[in-house]
């Protein structure tokens, strides 16, 4: 959005930056300004002493005036281009003395002009005579200090006459040149190179302004912090911010004296011999080609001219001494008194150090490197000062001399006496020395503490934007609005004060004036020899030379800041100086501003030519003009040339730039930034004049009373916090307004941070609504009668109100006066708009900004008079009864002390009184409202408050139904009227208690809400907070309640009762750690699957029903406890283990797996110890009892009755290991010993097998059948898909179920990662599951299920979730006889999970059913499909989903049942693999056409040799090895299969391509790549694919392929061992 109104693009000339020069002087009649004619708005001019550049839009740079480097004459109407910066983008200019700078959109820099003094920085690489530079030439700004070294971007650039300063990117200060003006350490001038001005380094410099000789930067003010660690400077790494550290202020060792000398033991006079430069500068009357090298050479410059510089020599100061003796000062002092002496005389009057020193009354002479210490700067002065005389007082006064010995010894004795006070500001010297400062001349730069280099730093980091404002707004706007904490800090030369540090000696280094800490300055600018600052509460300071009187006032001293003499009305906001005046910018009483002018008067020609020439000899420092003005007088000639957004000054010459008024456009903008100006001004005086000084007085506690006295200081924070947001955004405007010519409207703050604006002022609005309800101004008025006193006119000075009132309501007209700024915004915002074209999207964004600000200054009116009433109300109701109502946010709306509302069916006699505040509907009954009085109250809050109107029915009563948490009431009003008003006024504010009133609200509370209530009434919320949604008066939706006691419950409600998801504490007052619940509720008791952790320790995850345990959960206990740690995991029935489950003792090593009845062991189960003892049989009552089969680890087992735990008593059969047996009567405890009374039976060799037996001592007999185990957890999934019985319920609902839970998953979990996410937004999309399946959608149906059963939110996936830790729980550590239940049960989990799988998806086959194969059956002629087929079975399409994580307990199971089988299989491996291969294929009997001959080692063949090994079949050998990272059995086969097809294509080059494989010569040869495998645990990969294979595969090919492994197995198990 281009800030430009439509008459820009119509009229080729330019109405925008319309530049005007004159030369300085004042409201003179012979004052001419000249138009600058150019076809383009200028956006800067900048003005030198003879010459000035002018940057026009589009970036294009135009010089005139006397451009001596090219030895032109240009007149100021027709400047010349810079052609050589044509397509560079120039967006800043500068102009210094006789040289020029601009500055690119990408901060490069660019300088030409005079060079004497290096200012125009290395022109051409190695070279450093040139004393011109004709064509703009790139200077680099380069960082070394990082690695890599990195170049610098630069925001800003100021000239002087010898130095050049950049404002670089990071804020840091960059200064290249001559002279102390730098700010660098360095004793080597000129600085061809730009260095870091390292004293400002870790700072954030603002603004940067040069005068001739000295320097002036913005600085903003550092946090406070402090400087406890010091570390030495390190190189930083490229990319590093560079934060340099800050040298320390004060150091109570630091050995330099007040002028910056450092003191050492042994200090000669050969240290201090300073040396000068032989640098020429251009004299305007003369051109380039006639200068000549100067006759009149520095007696100190080597013969060849070149600079030299000699650094300081001798030793280091005395750590134990800051000051040597008064003798080494003498001598010191003598030295250099006499060598400043003796370089005066030895220069004649007609040397010259400068040929420019001719050209200004107000130039000075180059720089002096350091080593001039204490010498004098200027030539042919005086160099003591003659009190008597007169004629030259003026010129001496500012000039220059050598010290004197007693002002040396002055300051060294007052420095001794203020060691504790290093001061940057010297302006708390006494009176007394008042004449020696006056006689101060002007020195050289001289540091105060020394090299950074050479101290150490301290780690701080400069601050950032916005941050170090410690009542600035938060947000956005804080951080980008102008920061109003600034210092200013000055270095270079000070002869004229112009330093501002209450002397007039030089600085070195960047030095803070301390005198404008705290004044808010947000610009300065730098004459030749006098500084100017504006604040932002438009204030002028100015300091330094003063003989033209271009300071605007006539105080004394000008060495320390003084505030210009405005007159009555005016608010600067822009300067700048020139040679010997100040040219001002400011607000008037109209909207146009203003320029102002303070300095020399314009003469006569005749007057001026004689004053030129008497002056042009060897005068350096400004004289007193004849004729000048005490104050800034107003220029009236520049009202006419339209809105001024900035003034310039340089050399003898003023410019500005103006604006014509174009549709309103500019006079709005300019109306804006003076009434924010105006305004700002207005808060500050409040502030200085009235709050402070309120905030100050001891007594404002005891006055105001404790509540009033924190809403006082509330009401103080706001302001200042609106009074700090204006003031930034007045600053903002300004700087708006100096290039407005260049700005985009939308960089506005008032339109780019709308918001932090609005809340500012909304929070004020209530801070002052919430003291005026409270009574606070009566108290506030008397007491400022008491805090003024005598100074009452202050607050008639600052009241806005016209009428004559009493004080405490002009106190409350004063305070609330701010909030009329928000109509002004609105009114100026309306003007901007009507320069655009409704249709543009300018209008319609200024038109949305402004409603907005007219909408809240409406509602703000709004909430005054509220307040105001409330005031009111509360004064005609006052009394004990009634202030406990009273609070300061509360606001009445109405009230019925007129009876036109009460209860219905209340007694004849009752009193009821209703009061509707804002926040709460009270209802006091006894009430007698003119005596405010009232018995008893009760306070309905809005947020939770229904409000229903009743129809009027035959009755004839207008009656209104309130329906509260906790009750329900009916109001009866008198009249329709009133039955009106009282239900639009109750839904209004019940709308705007919850946040969505306001305008065109519809004024019908909203049924659903969030809100928040304590409940007061009995019942199981009794005493509980809650907090959360709302529906007709009943908590439902998402809440939290918390009760007194600790209790706690998190999550959904439903009809006042907790329902669906939701967690719950509980404390423990005994064990103080509380019991906690997460899972589902229904009607307020713990329903569904959940998690609850007992404070004991106990932690029980599964299925509850109406609060009680019901279905499949796991508990764990003991976990505190060891001594009686176990699980359980199984089926539960009201809150009691009944059903199958698994319950591990822990602390006994038992294991029971069987049928439980009311929490104890009853039915068939099988029991297994950690001693490997295995028992299955019957329990009855917790014990076992019954038939009972019972092994040991070494394969004794014994049938028989038990009637305890491990006890038998009865008949039974005892089966050793070796075969015999033992047939009898058997008692006693099995660990104990056994009582038997039977008969031995010895197995014969011959003897036949007795099945009887047999039968009764084989396993699984007792054992659960695999169906019946866990049908609780196929239960819970069925229910789950809501479907009550399994298989039957609507598949409509089970889908919608679905579809719940992953949303539901997602609400409840915010912390999934992002691969769980992206699995549920996979599960989003639900496959076609109601056609009939084919193998395209079979595909995606199995791909649905993958990722189903990835996730447990998911209710399959929770489905393998569980049966994998079911699954684990029961055979993790089981005893290897669970071999066969545990193939059988995942057989049954295949076959439960199958059913429903097949209810989800009704088109799949039954269990081995086929699929036609389209796809492949597609496009054959005949009809015959029988190949074209799919067979679908459960192992084939869950297996790969369930095996994978139900394998290691599995596997395991078959290492322990194969464990004898693997010890002699591994065995006959390891000893025939110790053959070399071609002895092992004979011994196979392998037939030698399939041996191979040659090996292949990284792509070379080699031949076979009889003592190669393992090098035949190899690519079979490693296909085959691969068996074991498999883990289902079609996996596995696929492994077999594709080394019966590696070992084809090892034998095919070998023989015909018809070869066919026979069995013959198959197992042999596979029998070899099995040998040379060497699977460990082939015995159980061959049983696990024999049990679990697909039985659709085992009579086909991968059929026989796997007996042929098997065959292997046995064939290597059967190989002798001789």
């Amino acid at each position: 959005m281009e800030n430009r109104g439509p008459a820009d693009e119509q009229d080729p000339t330019p109405k925008r930056g319309l530049l005007h020069i004159w030369q300085a002087g004042g409201p003179s009649e012979q004052l001419n300004p000249e138009r600058a004619l150019l076809s383009r708005c200028v956006l800067q001019v900048a003005l030198g002493e003879h010459h000035g550049l002018v940057l026009t839009q589009g970036g294009h740079v135009f010089s005139f005036g006397e451009l001596l480097w090219r030895d032109l004459s240009v007149p100021v109407s027709a400047p010349v281009l810079e052609v050589s910066l044509q397509g560079k983008t120039v967006v800043r200019v500068a102009s210094g003395g006789f040289h020029c700078g601009a500055l690119t959109e990408q901060g490069h820099v660019y300088m030409w002009g005079e060079n004497t003094a290096g200012q125009c920085g290395l022109a051409e690489r190695g070279s450093t005579t040139n004393i011109t530079v004709a064509e703009p030439s790139p200077v680099t700004v380069v960082d070394n200090e990082v690695v890599p070294p990195v170049v610098v971007r630069v925001l800003d650039l100021a000239c002087g006459r010898e130095h050049s300063l950049a404002l670089s990117a990071q804020n840091e200060l960059w200064a290249w040149g001559s002279g102390c003006q730098l700010g660098l350490v360095t004793n080597a001038f000129p600085v061809w190179r730009p260095q870091k001005v390292e004293h400002l380094a870790g700072r954030h410099v603002i603004q940067v302004a040069c005068g001739a000789y000295h320097s002036l930067a913005l600085v903003r003010c550092l946090p406070q912090q402090s400087y406890n660690t010091q570390k030495p400077p390190v190189k930083r790494e490229r990319g590093q911010s560079p934060r340099p550290s800050l040298p320390e202020r004060d150091e109570p060792d630091a050995h330099y004296c007040p002028l910056g000398v450092e003191l050492t033991e042994a200090m000669t006079a050969e240290t201090f011999l300073g040396r000068r430069s032989s640098r020429q500068r251009l004299h305007p009357r003369r051109r380039a080609s006639d200068l000549k090298p100067d006759m009149h050479a520095d007696p100190l410059t080597q013969t060849d001219g070149s600079p030299t510089s000699h650094p300081l020599t001798g030793s280091r100061a005395n750590k134990n001494s800051a000051f040597f003796d008064g003798m080494e000062l003498q001598n010191l002092l003598q030295k250099l008194s006499d060598h400043s002496l003796e370089t005066q005389h030895s220069r004649g009057p007609g040397d010259t150090d400068s040929l420019s020193s001719h050209t200004s009354d107000d130039s000075c002479v180059s720089s002096t490197p350091p080593t001039d210490l204490l010498t004098s700067s200027y030539k042919n002065d005086s160099p003591f000062k003659s009190p008597t005389d007169d004629s030259n007082a003026a010129a001496r006064c500012h000039s220059s001399s050598p010290v004197c010995l007693e002002e040396v010894h002055v300051f060294l004795e007052k420095e001794k006496a203020l060691q504790g006070q290093k001061s940057s500001s010297l302006t708390d010297i006494s009176q007394k020395w008042k004449k020696a400062v006056n006689r101060r001349r002007s020195l050289p730069g001289t540091p105060t503490h020394g090299s950074p280099r050479r101290r150490h730093h301290c780690a701080c980091r400069s601050s950032s934007a916005g941050q170090s404002q410690a009542a600035a707004p938060e947000g956005d706007a804080g951080d980008e609005l102008p920061s109003l904490e600034t210092e200013v800090w000055s270095w270079g030369r000070g002869s004229e004060g112009q330093l501002g540090h209450g002397d007039q000696l030089a600085r070195l280094q960047p030095l803070c004036i301390k005198s404008l800490t705290g004044e808010e300055v947000i610009k300065v600018a730098a004459g030749s020899h006098h500084s100017l600052a504006v604040t932002a509460q438009c204030q002028v300071y100015s300091w330094g030379s003063n003989m033209c009187g271009q300071l605007g006032h006539v105080n004394i001293p000008v060495t320390v800041p003084q505030q210009a003499k405005l007159s009555d009305g005016l608010r600067v906001w822009d300067v700048s100086a020139g040679q010997s005046h100040s040219l001002l910018l400011a607000d008037g009483d109209c909207v146009q501003p203003v320029p102002l002018y303070c300095g020399q008067q314009q003469e006569s020609n005749l007057q001026s030519e004689r004053s030129n020439q008497s002056q042009r000899s060897s005068q350096r420092s400004p004289n007193r003009s004849e004729s000048y003005t005490v104050r800034p007088t107003l220029l009236p000639f520049c009202m006419e040339m339209g809105y001024i957004s900035s003034v310039c000054s340089g050399g003898q010459r003023c410019a500005l730039l103006a604006d014509q008024n174009i549709m309103g456009f500019i006079s709005a903008i300019h109306e804006l930034a003076a009434r924010e100006r105006q305004f700002y001004c207005w808060t500050s005086s409040v502030r200085k004049l009235l709050l402070t000084p309120l905030c100050n007085k001891e007594s404002v506690t005891p006055s105001l009373g404790e509540p009033c006295t924190h809403l006082f200081f509330s009401l103080c924070e706001s302001f200042v916090r609106l009074s700090i947001l204006i003031g930034r955004h007045s600053t903002s405007l300004s700087y708006f307004l100096h290039s407005v010519q260049a700005q985009d409207l939308t960089s506005l703050h008032l339109l780019m941070h709308t918001a932090c604006f609005l809340d500012i002022y909304h929070e004020y609005c209530s801070a002052v609504g919430d003291f005026q309800v409270m009574g606070g101004f009566q108290s506030l008025h008397k007491l400022s009668l008491e805090c003024l006193g005598s100074k009452q006119t202050v607050l008639a000075q600052l009241s806005v109100s016209d009428q004559s009132v009493s004080g405490d309501v002009e106190l409350v007209s004063l305070l609330y006066w701010p909030l009329q700024q928000l109509h002004q915004y609105s009114r100026v915002l309306l003007k901007m708009a009507a320069c655009y074209d409704v249709l543009t999207a300018e209008y319609q964004y200024l038109h949305q900004v402004c409603n907005q600000y007219e909408a809240l200054s409406s509602s703000l009116m709004k909430r005054k008079k509220e307040a105001e009433a409330t005031f009111f109300f509360w004064k005609n109701h006052s009394g004990k009864t009634t202030e406990v109502l009273r609070l300061p946010q509360r606001r009445v709306v109405c009230e019925s002390s007129n009876r036109s509302l009460t209860l219905q069916n209340a007694g004849r006699f009752s009193n009821h009184w209703f009061i509707l505040f804002n926040d709460a509907l009270v209802h006091t009954q006894g009430a007698i409202p003119s005596q405010s009085l009232f018995a008893t109250h009760h306070i309905y809050p809005l947020t939770c408050l229904w409000v229903k109107p009743v129809s009027e029915n035959s009755s004839g009563l207008y009656a209104i139904k309130i329906t509260c948490p906790e009750e329900s009431f009916t109001l009866v009003a008198s009249t329709p009227q009133e039955k009106n008003k009282w239900l639009r006024s109750l839904n209004q504010e019940v709308d705007r208690a919850l946040g969505v009133g306001g305008q065109g609200s519809s004024g019908v509370a909203a049924m659903s809400r969030t809100a928040s209530y304590t409940f007061t009434g009995e019942g199981r919320f009794k005493d509980a907070h809650y907090s959360g949604g709302w529906l007709a008066g009943r908590v439902h939706g998402r809440g939290t309640m918390k009760w007194p006691d600790g209790r706690s419950y998190s999550g959904s409600f439903k009809n006042g009762l907790e329902d669906g998801y939701g967690e719950c504490t509980i404390p423990n007052k005994l064990l103080d750690t509380p019991d906690s619940y997460q899972g589902h509720w229904r009607e307020g008791k713990i329903h569904g699957f959940g998690k609850y952790k007992c404070a004991s320790g106990e932690v029980y995850e599964g299925c509850f029903s109406d609060g009680q345990r019901h279905g499949y959960g796991m508990l764990s206990s003991g976990r505190l406890a060891r001594t009686s740690s176990s699980i359980f995991v199984g089926q539960w029935v009201h809150d009691k283990k009944t059903g199958y489950g698994v319950y591990d003792d822990i602390t006994r090593g038992e294991k029971y797996m069987g049928l439980w009845l009311d929490d104890q062991r009853h039915g068939n189960a099988v029991v297994i110890t950690q001693h490997g003892v295995y028992y299955e049989g019957n329990f009855r009552e917790n014990k076992m009892s019954g038939s009972g089969l019972l092994v040991s680890e070494d394969d004794t087992a014994l049938h028989g009755e038990f009637s305890e735990d491990w006890t038998v008593n009865g008949k039974g059969v005892l089966s050793l290991a070796n075969g015999d047996s033992l047939e009898g009567v058997f008692s006693g405890e099995w660990t104990a010993g056994l009582k038997v009374v039977g008969t031995y039976n010895k197995l014969a060799a011959d003897e036949p097998e007795d099945k009887d037996r047999n039968n009764l001592l084989r396993l699984g007999q007792y054992v659960v059948p695999a169906a019946q185990r866990w049908s609780c957890v196929f239960d819970e999934c069925w229910s789950r898909l809501g479907c009550d019985v399994a298989g039957r319920g609507e598949r409509t609902t089970a889908w919608e179920n679905i579809a719940v839970s992953i949303t539901c998953a997602r609400r409840h979990s915010p912390d999934l990662s992002r691969s769980q996410r992206k699995v549920l937004d996979c599960l989003e999309f639900i496959p076609q599951h109601g056609e009939p399946v084919t193998t395209v959608n079979y595909d995606s149906i199995r791909r649905y299920l993958t990722k189903a059963c990835e996730t447990p939110l998911h209710p399959l996936g929770w489905l393998v979730e569980t049966l994998v830790t079911v699954y684990r729980m029961t055979y993790v550590g089981s005893n290897r006889r669970l071999l066969r239940e545990a193939v059988q049960e995942v057989q049954a989990y295949l076959r439960h999970f199958y059913s429903i799988v097949r209810f989800l998806f009704p088109g799949l086959p039954e269990d081995g059913g086929i699929i036609a194969d389209t796809s492949m059956a597609k496009g054959r002629k005949d009809s015959t499909t029988s190949g074209c087929v799919v067979v679908v079975s459960c192992s084939s399409l869950l297996l790969p989903l369930l095996l994978p994580r139900l394998y290691p307990p599995l596997f395991t199971l078959y290492c322990q049942h194969k464990e004898l089988d693997e010890a002699r299989y591994w065995e006959r491996i390891l000893r025939l693999n110790k053959q070399p291969d071609q002895s092992l294929l004979s011994f196979l009997e392998v037939q030698e056409k399939f041996w191979p001959v040659w090996k292949s080692i990284l792509g070379e063949k080699r031949e076979i040799v009889s003592s190669s090994k393992d090098a035949c079949f190899v690519s079979a050998v490693e296909t085959l090895q691969q068996i074991s990272t498999t883990f289902t059995p079609s996996d596995k086969l696929l492994v077999i299969q594709k080394t019966f097809e590696e070992l084809t294509q090892e034998i095919k080059p070998t023989l015909d391509g018809n070869f066919l494989w026979c069995m013959d010569d198959l197992l042999p040869l596979f029998l070899y790549v099995v040998l040379r495998a060497r699977i460990r645990n082939l015995g159980a990969e061959v049983s696990l694919i024999e049990d679990l294979m697909d039985p659709n595969v085992q009579h086909g090919e991968l059929g026989l392929m796997f007996t042929t492994l098997k065959a292997c197995y046995i064939q290597i198990q059967q190989e002798s061992t001789t």
